[in-house]
């Protein structure tokens, strides 16, 4: 169990990672005027999407199933764990909106300034700091 912990740590670190900086990309792609660094932009986001985010987002969804199926009576009962699971899923969504914002900019429709990007990078690590506190400290 302890090797797909580790792999589900790494995959965690992996998603994060891109989750932090997509929405970067989106704040400097919103600021260009130029269209040669927008089609820069527009294949950096779609490779980090495609190539990072989404695959260590389900690999960190398949590890985490894996251990939590180790113990499934425990995490049950376990309220820090729905509430950890309640973050997992906003995250989801996030990823979610992060594809909307990515097909926005590839088709030249974005209308959101660089500074509602730079709030919205901000929710993964609210998020993050809630899922540690969960994990590490288990409030409840």
């Amino acid at each position: 169990m302890l090797w797909f912990k580790a792999f589900h740590i790494i995959s965690v670190i992996s998603w994060f990672a891109a989750l932090f900086y997509l929405p970067r990309l989106y704040v400097h792609h919103a600021m260009t005027e130029d269209s040669a660094t927008k089609e820069r932009f527009k294949i950096m986001e779609r490779k980090l999407y495609r190539g990072i985010m989404t695959p260590a987002a389900v690999l960190t969804i398949l590890f985490g199933a894996i251990v939590y199926g180790y113990n499934p009576q425990y995490y049950m009962a376990s309220a820090w764990m729905h509430a950890k699971l309640s973050c997992v899923f906003l995250l989801l969504i996030y990823h979610g909106v992060c594809w909307h914002y990515l097909k926005l900019f590839r088709d030249d429709q974005n209308t959101r300034t660089h500074t509602y990007y730079r709030y919205f990078n901000e929710i993964p690590t609210v998020l993050l700091i809630v899922i540690v506190i969960l994990v590490v400290v288990k409030p409840f």
